[in-house]
C-alpha cells in the first residue's frame, strides 16, 4: 500500500514563506511524475506545479516565480517552497504522484496525499 504523508502547512502573513513537504512511502518501483494541487472553498482544484523524474518542471503562470517544485528521489519525498504568499494562495494543497509498484511495475498507477491546509491572512 502506498501512502503519501503532507506536513509543512500553516497559518502565515501575506509575504511570508512556507516548504510544504510529501514523504512517498510503500512498495515503490520508479516515481514518474511528482505535483501538487490546492482547491479552495467553492472553487476547482488546480494543479500547482508538477516534476517528472527527469526533473522537468511545470507551473500554474499564477505562481511562476514565487514557487520552486523539487523533489529529492532518494527520500520518494517532493517540496514546494512558496515565497511571497499571498492571500489568494489560501487552499489546501495536495500532493500527486505517479508511480510503478513493485508487484505491479507493468502499468503504473495515481496515488493522492491528504491534503495540508495553507492560509495566508492579509
Amino acid at each position: 500500500q502506498v501512502q503519501l504523508v503532507e506536513s509543512g502547512g500553516g497559518l502565515v502573513q501575506a509575504g511570508g514563506s512556507l516548504r510544504l513537504s510529501c514523504a512517498v512511502s510503500g512498495s515503490i518501483f520508479r516515481i514518474n511524475t511528482m505535483a501538487w494541487y490546492r482547491q479552495a472553498p467553492g472553487k476547482q482544484r488546480e494543479l500547482v506545479a508538477d516534476v517528472i523524474s527527469a526533473g522537468t518542471t511545470n507551473y500554474a503562470d499564477s505562481v511562476k516565480g514565487r514557487f520552486t517544485i523539487s523533489r529529492d528521489n532518494a527520500k520518494n519525498t517532493l517540496y514546494l517552497q512558496m515565497n511571497s504568499l499571498k492571500p489568494e494562495d489560501s487552499a489546501v494543497y495536495t500532493c500527486f504522484t505517479n508511480l510503478f509498484l513493485l508487484r505491479t511495475s507493468r502499468r503504473s498507477t495515481d496515488y493522492w496525499g491528504e491534503g495540508t491546509q495553507v492560509t495566508v491572512s492579509s
